[in-house]
């Protein structure tokens, strides 16, 4: 498909989870600079991250679809996107998503032109190289290559202003996200840390500045296993914000130490230094994007066995030494040769 002409109106289609949403970021300022500012993008993604667009001006709309699978007709929700792109067509639909269960919706979709995943395929895809990367090239025939080479993920939060008005909120602090996706999952947290390594880390950075603790609604037994937290220069903000809140909370961070989880790929997009534990997934290819304007700084072990994530490796791994061995002493030379914390003697 050639670079197109006369485009005003978008739909774009991503339901993975919160990270991949991140990921497909990238494509809304590559619309608005090939197209004009001016352009509607509407997006279908899930109800919970659908969220990440509360205070985002860029994104005019965005359809929830919380049952994937369900037929259009057993669909309200897949119903009310179709009468709505019947009412108002789209110029294009850009589809972020490979599986059967959108094909029904993609083709009754009102649009002049679709394309994207499971309807183009390039035959540039480099696989080893970040998924962000990967996810531009599915919209790369509609977007000019130097526009495209530059597009990156971007988030918009609440205000400042209107957060300061809730909390009290440092600058300059380091934000630490010692949980992800599968905390709650029975069986070996192969993304986590050690409990005892975030405790030793947090004492060590709350003897020089001020560290924000950061978590979902719903965590804090996992939270209950990492206190008590140091006595001095700690907020604990689990549970305490909406999405819109944490981008903005991250946004003015001096870094953010996470392990491989949605908040990693949040301060990448805030262009916030971003310090990333990698263990049984790819430091390259699941790492937050790296991009001219920030800082990702992956700390893996690179063992022989790594990655590992969803191989029969993994699922027989009872040790987890690809996470268990990164030692906070580790983490801390990597903030001290990066000028976040001072090395103290």
């Amino acid at each position: 498909m050639p670079i197109l002409s006369n485009v005003k109106r978008v739909l774009i289609l991503r339901c993975g989870a919160l990270g991949d949403l991140v990921y497909a970021t990238s494509v809304i300022d590559a619309l608005r600079t090939q197209y004009g500012e001016d352009i509607i993008i509407d997006f279908i993604t899930t109800p919970g991250t659908a969220k990440l667009f509360e205070y985002d001006f860029r994104v005019n709309r965005v359809f929830e679809l919380k049952h994937k699978k369900i037929p259009i007709l057993l669909s309200a929700q897949k119903r009310e996107i179709i009468r709505h792109s019947k009412k108002h067509p789209y110029d294009l639909l850009i589809s972020l998503e490979f599986g059967k269960q959108f094909k029904s919706l993609i083709k009754n979709i009102h649009a002049t032109h679709k394309t994207g995943m499971g309807l183009l395929e390039p035959t540039n895809i480099d696989h080893a190289s970040n998924r962000a990367e990967v996810t531009k090239t599915y919209y790369g025939d509609i977007i000019d290559e130097v526009i495209l080479a530059t597009s990156k993920p971007s988030l918009i939060g609440v205000s400042l202003s209107a957060l300061t008005k809730k909390m009290t909120l440092p600058l300059n602090a380091i934000v630490i996200a010692p949980s992800n996706s599968h905390n709650q999952k029975q069986g070996i947290n192969y993304r986590a840390w050690p409990n005892k390594h975030w405790r030793s880390l947090m004492q060590t950075l709350c003897e020089q500045t001020t560290v924000i603790i950061v978590g979902a609604r719903g965590e804090d037994a996992f939270f209950d296993t990492l206190k008590p937290y140091p006595q001095h220069n700690i907020i604990d903000l689990v549970g305490q914000l909406s999405i819109g809140e944490l981008i903005t909370v991250v946004q003015n961070a001096k870094a953010l130490i996470c392990t491989d989880s949605a908040t990693g790929h949040i301060a990448a997009a805030v262009d916030t230094p971003t310090f990333v534990l990698m263990g049984p997934n790819n430091p390259i290819t699941d790492s937050p994007y790296q991009s001219d304007t920030n800082s990702v700084y992956p700390l893996s072990l690179e063992l022989s066995c790594s990655p590992c994530y969803k191989t029969e490796a993994m699922k027989q791994c009872q040790d987890n030494i690809c996470m268990s061995q990164i030692s906070p002493e580790m983490m801390l030379q990597s903030l001290y040769a990066n000028h976040i914390i001072k090395e103290t003697k």
